[in-house]
């Protein structure tokens, strides 16, 4: 089994969490050089990373991967409730890698625009959100979810997107967690 991905993606992160004790092999891209983003679109017509590949199984996404290892390795599904957890990690995930593209393209992201602007309180609505859940213990449990949020906060942390003073419980949370198997090893400052 081979996930490929960026060292630096929290999408590829999470399932790299969710690998570490499971066989697999690591393929790290650079998908803004050229000969890995050519490898990479030969690969996955969506040209996103992460991709897995299971023998002839090839999977897009890191939901439907999530999926995917869940019923191989006959993990407990996500609640409704996880789920809906899940698409706000992802809602604030989406937006900052949009704004931090944006940014790399040679935008001032600050500028009073409407696509900014709503990204901005995208990020910050779904970040109290998430907030108050870690403060209220619904993220107690070093699983999928926890992992999810980890690589978040982390590459918040890591990229400098957003001030973090305000999410304290976030903050916490992911001091909380910083000795869980495969962190240290997946941090993508060392990429």
């Amino acid at each position: 089994m081979q996930l490929y991905g960026s060292t630096s993606s929290p999408f590829v992160r999470r399932l790299r969490l969710l690998l570490a004790e499971r066989p697999h092999e690591f393929i790290s891209l650079n998908i803004f050089e050229s000969a890995d983003r050519e490898r990479l679109i030969a690969l996955n017509p969506t040209r996103k990373v992460p991709m897995l590949a299971d023998g002839e199984q090839v999977v897009f996404d890191s939901g439907v991967i999530y999926r995917f290892l869940s019923q191989k390795f006959l993990l407990t599904p996500l609640s409704w409730s996880q789920e809906n957890l899940l698409t706000i990690i992802n809602a604030a995930n989406d937006s900052l890698v949009e704004l931090l593209l944006c940014k790399r393209s040679g935008f001032d992201v600050r500028d009073n625009k409407l696509f900014f602007n709503l990204q901005h309180e995208r990020v910050q609505a779904t970040l109290k959100i998430l907030n108050s859940k870690v403060a209220a213990g619904e993220f107690a449990q070093w699983d999928y979810l926890a992992m999810s949020l980890y690589c978040l906060v982390d590459w918040i942390c890591f990229r400098e997107l957003v001030d973090m003073q305000p999410f304290g419980a976030l903050l916490q949370f992911k001091i909380a967690h910083q000795q869980e198997v495969g962190v240290a090893e997946t941090d993508p400052r060392l990429g």
